[in-house]
């Protein structure tokens, strides 16, 4: 069984938290690419029940090769390719029979069945080739590492051993969840299909319900941020919005917004995870299957610079937006769809027809910064419209640790924490606790069979050296923290002062609201029929607003449409969108530009603004882009369409 040396470097990887902005850099950085057919790792295995079949198994950078020897080798086998991108973990077992001398290794899939959803599937594999179960045991640790390393982007020896002591300390997430998002289901998905990922990846976890609006928001002021490798929202992008402003309302800002975030979409506005589904090359999905589209790509880790909008409110007061800024009809329909909420994602298609219904115009001054440098286009061969008399750009073609959370709260951890009395009505039943490679008891089905001893799990991960037996955390609490590169923008506008804020980096290319505007902006002024600024390519999971846009490009894409418009062509402009084919069809009253800055002066004295779904003060806004501020877990960028 002769292992190859893969040409691979090391990059940003669960376990591995870089610091200093070059090391965020160097991290980032994706590795060399890899053959996808050089052969890591060959061996013959048998399965579990000992009465099946026997495999040759090859393990490649990005697929488990599975053939069958015995009793008959298929011509054309069934289920023999194992693509990495559908793995969320793996584990080593041993059989409950002291006469057993194998060792065991399973592999947890989530391949897609012949209607497109993805279901789960566990593969037992017996290693047996050696007469005493040390020698089988180091065997499926050997293969438990080497897939673990690919799945997590480390970095396999070249001639050295493959041992678990490659392996750094399983990562710790905080999970919060909105408990009600998504029609009340975010709860139930958390705990029927995030849970159990999370547990097969071997990550470790922390979980969070939250029980009121901004609550989120108060956890992050007040964490130890060093004892977290990443905090994950399980709900819509709300509970986002609140986690980023809050690491940025921090005194240690410039740290603490370092942190990152990831989100698993169980909301009815899943924007930003269509985004990372689209970033890690998979088809659209929606409901469950983006959710567990998202959860592997969580599961293999992996991160981005993610820009920032900070956001300048009417009354002086300042937010930042991950996401999007919307006036008008976009704006219209997410603040009145949702006495819809029930319906989940399906509350913006109602929320759309009663919007084209009642279609407003809407008078206002917008003004830009135009980008100097044009973004990238998926379909060079068509341009982007431009509006009559406006300049508009076109782009060119672990250890165990305790917490003390002062929460309803589920852990992995093997103490079980204090579960106070739910006292809000409806409240979800608490989670059993889960272990670590597969221990917990929505695993406990993959290792019996009839006849056969039942496997239990035996740990991969030990400690690492030097590593305490046990480390204590810092509680979690609200309120204040206990803590105290080049940006790629134009330069400052000379004597513009600087807009003051409690938290977050100045914004150097904005004056005050109410004063005029330096040189090199644009500016037009209209009736409207929306104005929307996004970031991400997504305005919802199933709407691509910006298809060239990317999570770092630096830019916000501002697009809008003028009034004149008919209720027929903007319906077409929407379901155009839903393929990111809209900015195709020629529509003269579409416009676009990719810009720095903007500023929004609403003529009209009545209106819905809204900044990441969230409804704000109505009056003059600006935003400035702060290219990079935010790290977000995308996991490993994927070719589009590879699934097709």
């Amino acid at each position: 069984m002769k292992t190859q040396r893969p040409e691979q470097e090391l990059t940003w990887s669960w376990g591995y938290r870089p610091r200093s902005a070059l090391d965020r850099v160097k991290a980032m950085a994706p590795p060399p690419p890899l053959a996808p057919s050089t052969p890591l790792l060959h061996g013959e295995f048998g399965s579990y029940p000992d009465r099946g079949p026997r495999f040759a198994l090859t393990l490649t950078p990005q697929a488990l090769h599975i053939q069958r020897l015995r009793p008959k080798p298929e011509a054309r086998p069934r289920g023999g390719l194992v693509l990495l991108t559908e793995v969320s973990g793996c584990c080593t077992l041993r059989s409950r029979s002291p006469l057993d001398s194998a060792a065991y290794f399973c592999v947890y899939t989530y391949p897609r069945g012949r209607r497109g959803a993805r279901r789960r599937a566990a593969r037992t594999f017996r290693a047996d080739g050696a007469a005493t179960y040390e020698e089988n045991r180091a065997e499926a640790q050997r293969w438990a590492t080497a897939l673990t390393c690919l799945l997590r982007g480390l970095p396999l020896p070249g001639d050295g051993e493959i041992t678990p002591d490659l392996l750094p300390r399983p990562p710790r997430l905080l999970l919060l969840v909105n408990p009600f998002g998504g029609r009340g289901l975010a709860w139930q998905w958390c705990k029927n299909h995030v849970l159990p990922m999370i547990s097969e990846a071997g990550l470790s976890f922390n979980l969070i319900q939250t029980e009121r609006q901004n609550h989120a928001r108060e956890l992050v002021q007040g964490l130890n941020l060093s004892e977290w490798d990443g905090i994950v929202t399980v709900s819509g992008d709300g509970l986002l919005y609140e986690v980023l402003n809050g690491l940025l309302q921090r005194p240690d800002w410039e740290e603490a917004v370092k942190t990152p975030v990831g989100i698993l979409p169980c909301g009815s506005g899943n924007a930003l995870a269509g985004a990372v589904n689209r970033h890690g090359g998979f088809e659209p999905a929606l409901g469950i299957d983006l959710l567990l589209n998202c959860s592997l790509l969580l599961c293999r880790g992996g991160s981005h610079p993610l820009d920032l909008l900070s956001v300048t409110l009417a009354s002086g007061s300042r937010c930042f937006s991950f996401l999007s800024v919307a006036w008008g009809f976009v704006s219209d329909v997410d603040i009145q769809s949702e006495r819809f909420r029930a319906l989940g994602s399906a509350r913006f298609t109602l929320g759309t027809v009663l919007g084209l219904a009642t279609l407003h115009t809407y008078r206002g001054r917008f003004s830009y910064l135009p980008a100097t440098v044009e973004p990238a286009s998926p379909a060079p061969a068509h341009g982007l419209p431009r509006a009559k008399s406006e300049l508009t750009l076109a782009p060119a073609p672990a250890p165990p640790v305790a917490h003390s959370p002062l929460h309803r709260s589920v852990s992995d951890l093997p103490l079980p924490l204090p579960q106070p009395a739910l006292t809000s009505p409806g409240s979800p039943e608490p989670l059993p606790i889960l272990s670590l490679n597969g221990g917990g008891p929505e695993l406990a089905g993959d290792w019996g069979g009839a006849g056969d001893a039942p496997l239990s799990p035996d740990p991969l991960l030990p400690s690492p050296p030097g590593t305490p037996k046990a480390a204590q955390l810092s509680p979690i609490s609200e309120g204040a923290s206990e803590m105290a590169a080049s940006s790629g923008l134009p330069p400052p506008t000379p004597g513009a002062p600087v807009s003051i804020s409690a938290g977050g980096p100045p914004d150097h290319l904005l004056p005050p609201l109410g004063t005029p505007l330096p040189p090199g902006w644009v500016t037009m002024e209209g009736d409207f029929v929306l104005i929307l600024a996004i970031l991400p390519s997504h305005l919802g999971a199933d709407l691509v607003a910006a298809p060239h846009a990317r999570f770092d490009d630096g830019l916000v894409h501002l697009c809008w449409v003028r009034s004149g418009i008919s209720r027929a062509a903007l319906l077409r402009m929407f379901l155009a969108m839903e393929r990111g084919t809209h900015f195709s069809l020629g529509c003269p009253y579409l416009g676009y530009a990719a810009a720095h800055a903007f500023r929004l002066e609403p003529l009209t004295p009545r209106g819905v603004l809204t900044v990441d779904g969230e409804q704000v003060e109505y009056g003059p806004l600006q935003a400035q882009v702060h290219p990079g501020l935010g790290t977000l877990l995308t996991g490993p960028p994927g070719c589009p369409g590879r699934e097709a």
